[in-house]
């Protein structure tokens, strides 16, 4: 495009941060970790459960919204829901103790994996050389979330850093977005919002007018018979510049 807005809003992780892809890596090396009391479940078997119980607890809305800011103790829930889905088909499982384990090291080896995606600097550097105005908008509890902004020098390149757990709301709760918008002085016509959310980065922003850009980060493009359009689609943050 050969214009910029006035500001953008941007998602961080799945967005500026790669989270999402070292997910099944991880979980595949606890497993192998765990082999001997996990058996006769293999480590593939339990990855899949808990690929499963995740996708399933973390699409429903209610859910995501009660434990997103919870993130240590929805992970050692999720591990639960996979005991469970392998105990009712009659396989054994191991001790709530060890699922506690295995999910708390799944919190400390995910962090270490945390990484920028490609050119994220970059980009945001010469976005605000542009001048155009920046604001990260991020859900979540405020002790990890500030953290991974203050680790990934994210503070200041933002004029404007929101954090769910500090202020009390977060996507897709429309004061996300305008009380984000206010901070930068602009409206929703002079705003873009960048994300790899459907729902929370193109489908709430466009019902406010905001042009929403879904970030494509790992590739994947739109699921099979997707409803939501967004107004662009980007694989790469520097297709943001002109």
């Amino acid at each position: 495009m050969a214009h910029l807005p006035r500001a953008i809003l941007f998602d961080m992780d799945d967005t500026i941060l790669a989270v999402a892809g070292s997910a099944r890596r991880v979980w595949m090396r606890i497993a192998e970790e765990f082999t001997a009391v996990l058996a006769p479940l293999s480590p593939e078997d339990f990855v899949i459960a808990i690929e499963a119980q995740s996708r399933r607890l973390w699409n429903d809305a209610e859910w995501n919204r009660q434990w997103r800011v919870r993130l240590v103790e929805a992970r050692r829930h999720v591990v639960a829901s996979a005991f469970a889905f392998v105990a009712s088909t009659g396989r054994p499982i191991p001790t709530a103790e060890i699922g506690y384990k295995m999910a708390d090291l799944f919190t400390v080896l995910r962090d270490e994996e945390l990484s920028l995606f490609p050119d994220a600097h970059k980009t945001l550097d010469q976005l605000k050389q542009r001048g155009v105005r920046l604001a990260l908008i991020t859900n979540g509890a405020a002790e990890p979330q500030r953290a991974k902004v203050i680790r990934f020098a994210l503070a200041e390149r933002f004029d404007h850093v929101q954090i769910e757990g500090e202020h009390g709301f977060g996507k897709p709760e429309e004061r996300a977005y305008t009380h984000a918008m206010e901070a930068l002085g602009v409206s929703p016509q002079e705003t873009w919002m960048v994300g790899d959310n459907l729902e929370w980065e193109i489908v709430a922003p466009q019902r406010l007018g905001i042009y929403a850009i879904w970030y494509d980060g790992y590739g994947t493009g739109l699921p099979p018979d997707c409803a939501v359009r967004p107004d662009r689609i980007i694989r790469s943050l520097t297709e943001l510049l002109p």
